[in-house]
Parts: C-alpha cells; structure tokens; sequence
C-alpha cells in the first residue's frame, strides 16, 4: 500500500486548477484505490470533467459521519515556485506543490487512514461517508451543492462531518495549541453597480458612475467594523487565556492578537465582520465618462451576524449603488461544547499529549456551508502537527505550498484513533 506522502504526491500531480481543465482526473484515481481495497465508490459529474466521489463504509453504528475533502485546487504560477507547483516532489521532509495543505494532504489522510482499516480488517465504530468534491475553491455549484442537492440520498443518516481548517498544531511560547473549528463566517460575494450619465470627458460631470463607485467603495474599505464576539469564539479566546497563563483583555482584542502572535491569529480575522473590494470595471476610452461601473466586494459575517452585515453594507454603500449577490452562504456553526467535539479533542491528545485542544471559528468558508443544509453538523477537523517555523495559514493560496511528511503521518494516526 502507497505512504501517506505518495498519495498526496501522486494527488498534487493532477492538475486540478479551479477554473481548468476539471477534478476527472484526480477523481479517478482516488476512486480506483477505493475499489481496489474493495469499496464500491459513485462517481459522478455535475459538467464536463467537474467530478465528484463518494463512498459508504459501514460500521458498528448507523448514525453516519462524514468525510468530506475537495479535489480542485487555486491557479499557481511556476514562475513564482521554488519548485514546480504540480511536481509533487517529495524533499527537505515535505510533499510540496499546489494543494499541500489546501487540501490534497488532507485527502491523502483520509485515503491512508481507510485503506488502512479496510487492509486490517477494522471496522469503523460507526457508518462512514467519504465524499472526495468538486469546485470548492469557487462556489461549489459544481461540487458540494451538486452532490447535496441531486445526490441526497449518500448522505442518509449523516449527523456530523469533519473536513479542513482545524486541528493542525499552532505552537507558541511552549504551547501547542490545536484549534478545532466549530463555525465559520458566512460569505457575501457582492457585484456593485452604479448608474450615472454617459458624456465626454472633458466636460463637468453630470453624474459619474466611476466616481459613484469609487467613494462608495473608499467608505467600504475604511470602515472599522465593531466587535462581535461570539459564543465559540469568546470560548476560544477564554481558553488561550487559560493556556497562556495571562488574560486577555476584551477591550483590546486587536493589540492583543498582536502580542499573541500565532495564537493571536487564531482570533484576530474571526471577532468582526469584513468587506474587502476585490475587482473593478468601468469604462473604454480614457475621454468618455461611461453609464455604468461595477465592483465586486468579499464580504465574510459572523455567524448570527448576517442582517446587521448587510444593513451596514447597504448604509455605506449609499442609495446611488445597487448590489446583487454572486454568492450568499449563512455561516454555519456545530455545538459546542458537545461529545463529538471531545472525541475530536481525545484523539488528538492521544497521539500529542501535549496538545491543548481548543475551540475555533475559521475566517474562510468550506463545503461545509453546503452539508449544512441537510442538517449536519461540521467541524473542522484535519489533523496535523506542524513544525513551528512553518506559516501554516501562509500557506492557504500561498506560493511553495508545502505539508510535513510527519504531519501527513500524525494526521493519519489521529483519524486512525478517530474512526475506529
């Protein structure tokens, strides 16, 4: 049976840039090694190449969980790489190239760990639901809103899910600290159109679209949004106080962060919410002033928080402006403290004894905003303990994208401890 390290290899030099060429071929291999240890995947496509595997491994209970990983990945520039981005190659003790750590390590782990029990003869303690998806690294249309929506039924009695951004190691100041996410901020993907009148461009401005847009958006951006602490995340922030030995100081979240460092981050993009403006578009011909201009702006809220975000976005944006969605996505949040969350804990604690397991809520958005929908309960859970001289979340989008050999090893372990 292949490592750990040369799944994720072999994963990484499928070239799965989401817009590209499609998942097929990633999919198809990640279904050939299911059947092989004798599973029988459903493969489907939602477009042309854009496609998805899930598989069901029975167990001791049929209240099922899931196991859900995506198989695109962000454009990389090998201009811009050390190493070839698809490489894969296997050096210095890391598996580097595009999807590393976003996600194809985390799908090698989860691929060992089952090929694993299934070669052992183990059993999982309960029903398992692999899902290996599409089109995360866009809105999922193609991927998890697909499966959810017409492939309902692999999903049946699936209660909670575990998937990326959590349980990987922060170390700071003697501690290793392992947030575990239980939420995370909904999305608010906006295009923002202003209307004005169309003239030449030597003449006084009559009503300028590009100058509506741009006043509009300098409000956006200088905003300062408030603090919003949430239950999860004033848990969390609660236990790094514990940890750390000093209480931090609500009243100073920010400078806090700052002094926290690596713990810090773990907070700092998560106690507000946000709207950053991403593109432009307006005009062609430098001596036109032309009818329309348009932005889009990434807007992240909060769970609980979505109608304040939106009332603010409306006030700041002022009555000149028009939005519409490209994408909208409540934030999802799963319980805690709950059971489920101490089994994720406990597993990691046995492989690391010097865990400090903690609470957490994640900036970004991951297909578990679409599981949601069916009701279940995700958590961010793909375990891996990182040397402390690696910018793990630098590493999200970031170029030499690289995972740990040990780390992927650890991973595995601790899903091992998890699942059987």
């Amino acid at each position: 049976m292949k490592s750990v390290a040369e799944i994720c290899s072999d994963l990484i030099r499928f070239d799965t840039t989401n817009p590209g060429s499609g998942e097929r071929p990633a999919a198809e291999y990640v279904a050939t090694l299911l059947a092989e240890a004798g599973l029988e995947p459903t493969v489907f496509e939602s477009a042309p190449k854009r496609t998805t595997v899930v598989a069901r491994i029975d167990g001791d209970s049929r209240d099922a969980l899931l196991v859900h990983g995506h198989l695109d990945v962000v454009p990389a520039d090998p201009a811009e790489w050390r190493l070839h981005p698809f490489s894969g190659e296997i050096t210095d003790g890391c598996v580097y190239g595009r999807g590393a750590v976003d996600m194809k390590g985390s799908v090698a782990m989860t691929l060992s760990t089952v090929l694993g029990m299934l070669a052992r003869g183990e059993r999982p303690r309960r029903d398992l639901v692999l899902a290996f998806l599409a089109d995360e690294e866009a809105t999922g249309d193609y991927g998890s809103r697909h499966a959810v929506r017409e492939h309902r039924e692999l999903f049946d009695g699936v209660t909670e899910a575990i998937s990326e951004s959590g349980g990987f190691s922060v170390s700071s100041g003697g501690h290793r600290v392992y947030p575990i996410a239980v939420g995370e901020r909904g999305t608010a993907w906006m295009k923002l159109t202003a209307h004005g009148v169309a003239g030449h461009g030597s003449r006084p401005p009559v009503d300028n679209p590009v100058a509506t847009l741009a006043h509009a958006l300098s409000r956006v951006a200088a905003h300062q949004w408030p603090v919003r602490l949430t239950p999860s995340v004033a848990a969390l922030i609660r236990s790094l106080s514990e940890i750390t030995g000093r209480p931090i100081d609500l009243d100073r979240l920010d400078a806090e962060a700052a002094r926290l460092g690596a713990l810090g981050s773990l907070f700092k993009g998560q106690i507000r919410n946000s709207a950053n403006p991403t593109m432009l578009e307006a005009g062609y011909k430098v001596n036109v002033v032309p009818s329309t201009a348009s932005a889009h702006v990434d807007g992240r809220f909060l769970p609980g928080l979505q109608e304040e975000f939106l009332a603010t976005i409306d006030e700041l944006l002022g009555p000149k402006i028009t939005r519409e969605f490209v994408n909208l996505e409540d934030a999802p949040d799963a319980p805690y403290p709950a059971p489920f969350f101490d089994e994720l804990a406990a597993s990691l604690v046995a492989e690391d004894p010097q865990a400090r397991p903690v609470p957490y809520v994640m900036a970004g958005g991951t297909d578990a905003k679409s599981f949601a929908a069916l009701g279940i309960k995700g958590y961010g859970f793909a375990p891996l303990m990182l040397r402390p001289d690696l910018d793990y979340f630098g590493m999200f989008h970031g170029k030499d994208e690289r995972v740990p050999v040990e780390g992927l090893e650890f991973g595995t372990r601790v899903l091992t401890r998890l699942l059987t």
